[in-house]
């Protein structure tokens, strides 16, 4: 029986490596951060292959060291500089490398001043969004947000009641929406479309249903929107 166990852990690990990338698959693309519509969105879709890659390093070394422990010959001089090296340095060095990487791509993320930057407002409240924009004063939307497509946009988020988070998987990170405070978030879409947003912090009933349409126009689009000619 234990044999047996011993040559099928090899088979459980593949399967369950192979279940997990199939599971990546079948997210729903509409939010899925894996399907970057946007440069800060592609940026932080590579750092979350970067990090899964580290963590697979270590963990494949770790499960080698495992194995090793169980067959290594006994009376073997080596056994402490093995482990030291392998089971210390290496996991640390690569979590350094990963802590310094992400670092550097949280400062990219920052927003900085750009020629042709847009600016709206994002509102939270339960059970809705609400969207106004600088370019278009007066204009309010609920649950749809325009901003031009190829643009950078900032986002200045709140809430008029508990604490929210406006997230755009294909298009930014995550930002919380904090009662009597603004959060501001650089968003950009690459191209026209439709984009899903949601609030993804948990704060009661009607939480799952707390989401949002940004629709990315073309430079027509844009201008017709801002002359109140979209709906």
């Amino acid at each position: 029986m234990h044999h047996f166990l011993g040559h099928a852990r090899p088979l459980l690990r593949l399967g369950l490596f192979g279940s997990t990338l199939l599971l990546l698959a079948g997210c729903e693309e509409s939010l899925s951060a894996l399907h970057p519509a946007g440069p800060a969105a592609a940026v932080i879709a590579t750092l979350w292959w970067v990090l899964l890659a580290g963590a697979a390093a270590i963990l494949l070394l770790v499960a080698g060291l495992v194995a090793w422990a169980w067959r290594r010959p006994p009376g073997d001089a080596d056994e402490r500089r093995f482990v030291v090296w392998l089971g210390l340095v290496f996991p640390m060095a690569v979590l350094a490398a990963l802590l310094a990487y992400g670092l550097v791509v949280g400062e990219r993320l920052l927003p900085r001043a750009a020629p042709d930057l847009v600016r709206v407002q994002a509102e939270a409240r339960q059970w809705e969004w609400r969207f106004g924009y600088e370019d278009a004063p007066g204009v309010q939307t609920e649950n749809l947000l325009h901003i031009p497509a190829g643009r950078p946009v900032d986002v200045a988020i709140t809430s008029a009641d508990v604490v929210h988070a406006f997230w755009v998987p294909r298009l930014a990170g995550k930002l919380d929406a904090v009662p009597g405070h603004v959060n501001l978030l650089r968003i950009e879409a690459d191209r026209p479309g439709r984009y899903e947003g949601l609030g993804s912090e948990f704060n009661g009933a009607g939480y799952r249903d707390h989401r949002f349409t940004v629709i990315a126009h073309d430079e027509a689009g844009w201008r017709a929107f801002l002359q109140g000619e979209t709906p």
